[in-house]
């Protein structure tokens, strides 16, 4: 190999390359050197961006108001017609036909009871009045964003709470006939004196009429349970006149003509049928009142399938299956609303 000359102290390096420096441009540099300009891109012939992002179409602004103004207790009353004011009035009335019947309830079960039944149907007669009268107003139906539907949903929490009081009102009628049922066990003198005196035969009619005439007036006058007839549809009041297919009514009406019976047996059979009607009217109560809690809290939870069950779900799948375009439905998902429907749903379509 051979070796390299050595370097002579003055002499310069020749330099393997030749870089010569070109000034391509005497203007000053810019700022936004590397940012692209979107809109030119996008339409360059280069770039195909536009052909699959599609810009959102322009909506129009919400329709929904932020919220709709709630009516005070002032406007209410000035909102109500005369027919409104009929059926409040009597609902005041039919409460204190229930009052009554509950203070001269001492000395028979059956009679509180009773009390019990017509309180649920005062209290029913009520909750419609206030329904109708909110009717009256925009926010009762209209949707906003504070509230999505409307305050027509404090209807189904109402029912749902008049539910509660059935179970507990059957729950203090278990109670108070296991305890007059324990006084008289053991041996020992009940804690009442008048645990064994009869209600006068006077008080047992005025009582079984005054809530025989309430309900008739209630049912066949104003009409107030249709809605409670409509979720408690049973079939074996079917037969019935159509304002005593709600079975609350049908059940006052029945003890009440069963009440007058008490007056007519002697002490033993008196005190031992009174104790089965408040046992059969607790059991109706428990019944009944958790059938209409169920389908109150499914129409809060939003699962509420109607009179027919699943079998209107299934008639609108099918419809939607009789659409040319559709070759079948692989889930179906609905969306319950007030007064509106959504469906989602997946299909296969032929191509």
């Amino acid at each position: 190999m051979a070796e390299q000359e050595p370097l002579t102290g003055g002499s310069a390096v020749p330099s393997p390359f030749n870089f010569q420096t070109q000034v391509i441009s005497t203007s000053p540099a810019k700022s936004n050197i590397g940012q692209r300009r979107g809109h030119r891109y996008k339409h360059s012939s280069i770039s195909t961006q536009h052909q699959i992002f599609q810009e959102p179409p322009q909506r129009p602004p919400p329709v929904l108001p932020a919220s709709l103004p709630v009516p005070t207790v002032r406007e209410a009353w000035k909102s109500m017609s005369h027919d409104q004011r009929v059926r409040l009035y009597w609902s005041l009335c039919h409460l204190a036909v229930a009052s009554w019947l509950f203070f001269i309830s001492e000395g028979s079960l059956a009679m509180m009871a009773l009390s019990h039944l017509v309180f649920f149907d005062a209290g029913s007669a009520a909750v419609c009045v206030a329904v109708e009268v909110l009717g009256n107003f925009e926010v009762w139906r209209r949707s906003s964003i504070r509230h999505p539907f409307g305050l027509e949903r404090a209807e189904v929490l109402a029912g749902f709470a008049m539910s509660i009081f059935l179970l507990f009102g059957s729950f203090d009628l278990v109670s108070h006939n296991l305890k007059h049922w324990l006084e008289t066990k053991g041996g020992h003198e009940p804690h009442h004196e008048h645990i064994h005196e009869r209600v006068s035969s006077g008080e047992i009619d005025w009582a079984a009429f005054a809530a025989i005439a309430s309900t008739a007036v209630s049912a066949y006058g104003l009409k107030n349970h249709a809605r409670i007839a409509r979720i408690m549809r049973v079939s074996w009041l079917v037969s019935l006149p159509t304002h005593f297919s709600n079975v609350f009514h049908f059940l006052t009406v029945f003890f009440s003509s069963l009440l007058l019976l008490l007056p007519l047996l002697s002490i033993k059979t008196y005190i031992w049928l009174d104790r089965a009607l408040c046992a059969a009217i607790a059991a109706s109560m428990f019944l009944f009142g958790a059938k209409l809690a169920m389908a109150q809290a499914m129409m809060l939870l939003m699962s509420y399938g109607g009179i027919g069950g699943n079998e209107g779900v299934l008639s609108v799948v099918r419809e939607i299956e009789a659409e040319p375009g559709v070759t079948r439905i692989e889930d179906a998902q609905f969306w319950q609303q007030i007064a509106h429907a959504r469906i989602d749903f997946d299909t296969e379509q032929a191509w």
